[in-house]
């Protein structure tokens, strides 16, 4: 790929002038950078509407499950914003996050402990550690 700009007498041109010339460099760079800013935004513009007669019909002819994923998302949304108003330890998040997982749970209850994955081994035993949740440790301890 590169042997076609090598040998294209308008690349040559093009990196000799931003080369040479400070003021052609940074017209070259804003004109790089304007011209894809603008047709976007006019992209964008023509694409949206603003129709709330549309938006209305839209809303009301939505899929159950649509509808349900809003709430839901508007919920956890809350939960997160409050916890972060609280100034509570938000890190089990983050750990479920990067594993690729999301916690649902009863609002307001917190996994603090957070699970040992399972290809650890206990070190007086020798036999893998499960994970415990919340739920399962209360019902454990009120045996």
């Amino acid at each position: 790929m590169s042997i076609l700009w090598e040998k294209s007498e308008a690349w040559r041109w093009l990196v000799r002038r931003t080369r040479d010339s400070k003021s052609f460099f940074v017209a070259f760079a804003t004109l790089c950078g304007v011209v894809p800013g603008v047709i976007g935004y006019g992209v964008m513009q023509m694409t949206s509407s603003r129709n709330e007669q549309l938006e209305a019909h839209l809303r009301k002819t939505s899929r159950p499950e649509t509808a349900m994923m809003g709430q839901v998302n508007k919920e956890r949304l809350g939960e997160f914003l409050a916890e972060l108003q609280r100034k509570e330890d938000t890190n089990d998040r983050y750990v479920a996050a990067l594993r690729g997982e999301t916690l649902t749970r009863k609002p307001y209850i917190r996994i603090q402990p957070v699970p040992k994955q399972l290809d650890e081994t206990n070190q007086s035993t020798g036999s893998p550690t499960k994970p415990v949740n919340a739920d399962q440790k209360s019902s454990k301890e009120g045996k």
